[in-house]
């Protein structure tokens, strides 16, 4: 665990993290063991585990990440509450390129995302 001890310090190791193209491996240092993660209004995965296996499966999409652009990142320290906006581009495993835009709401607790809700299309 690193010494960052605010929430903005996190978010902006999770967002080099990403950057960086560490996906996986920003799972396994950012997120709780409990963490729930839901797609806009599609029923929420319960679970570090079954959120990674999730992540790898649309990686397997990915033959090559082109960019991560964050346009706004708003943070309550006390509340453990963090919004992201931002859009990333990839290329397909069929060649085509997709680019996504969507928002993120956070909740950290002891320097861990326990839970995440993505907002897009």
């Amino acid at each position: 665990m690193t010494t960052a001890t605010t929430v903005s310090e996190r978010v902006e190791q999770l967002k080099e993290f990403i950057n960086n193209g560490k996906i996986l491996e920003a799972m396994s240092e950012f997120y709780d063991e409990s963490l729930v993660m839901q797609e806009n209004s599609e029923a929420p995965t319960e679970g570090l585990s079954a959120n990674i296996e999730r992540e790898k499966q649309f990686l397997d999409s990915v033959k090559e990440w082109k960019w991560t652009k964050w346009h706004a990142t708003a943070v309550n320290e006390d509340d453990g509450i963090a919004a992201l906006e931002y859009s990333f581009q990839f290329v397909d495993t069929s060649g085509k390129t997709v680019t996504y835009e969507q928002a993120t709401i956070q909740r950290w607790q002891g320097g861990k995302i326990v839970s995440e809700r993505f907002y897009h299309g």
